[in-house]
């Protein structure tokens, strides 16, 4: 990718904000950066994601490569997911990311108090329009 603009109409950049852009899809990458897991311990690990979600999610990183599947025999059968070598390679954008948000986080939430409070219509909160 080059330094210019042409991000803007590159499909594979837009790919990988898209991947990076839904919230569930870093915080699950994240979650696996430990080693495989099963469902139910990675929810633990996430907290506040419903089993739905975590399945979708889960599907949509397997389906671009960043998570793999292992189904085990025997009675229960159980399931882990763990992260692929390319799945690894999100870790430090998402880190870099994550560490933005830490130490600008305050900022950003001034400015929109700052911009709700001068008549600005705030932010849609989570599952409104």
């Amino acid at each position: 990718m080059s330094h210019d603009q042409s991000f803007l109409a590159d499909c594979r950049a837009r790919l990988a904000f898209d991947l990076l852009a839904n919230t569930w899809n870093s915080v699950v990458l994240w979650a696996l950066k430990d080693g495989p897991c099963r469902p139910g311990a990675l929810r633990g690990r996430i907290g506040g994601i419903s089993p739905k979600v975590l399945t979708e999610t889960l599907r949509r990183l397997e389906c671009n490569g960043l998570v793999d599947r292992r189904a085990y025999g025997g009675s229960p059968p159980r399931v882990e997911y763990g992260l692929t070598a390319l799945g690894r390679t999100l870790l430090a954008p998402i880190d870099a990311f994550g560490a933005w948000a830490f130490e600008h986080g305050d900022e950003v939430m001034t400015a929109r108090e700052r911009y709700s409070g001068e008549g600005g219509d705030p932010l849609p909160r989570r599952g409104q329009p």
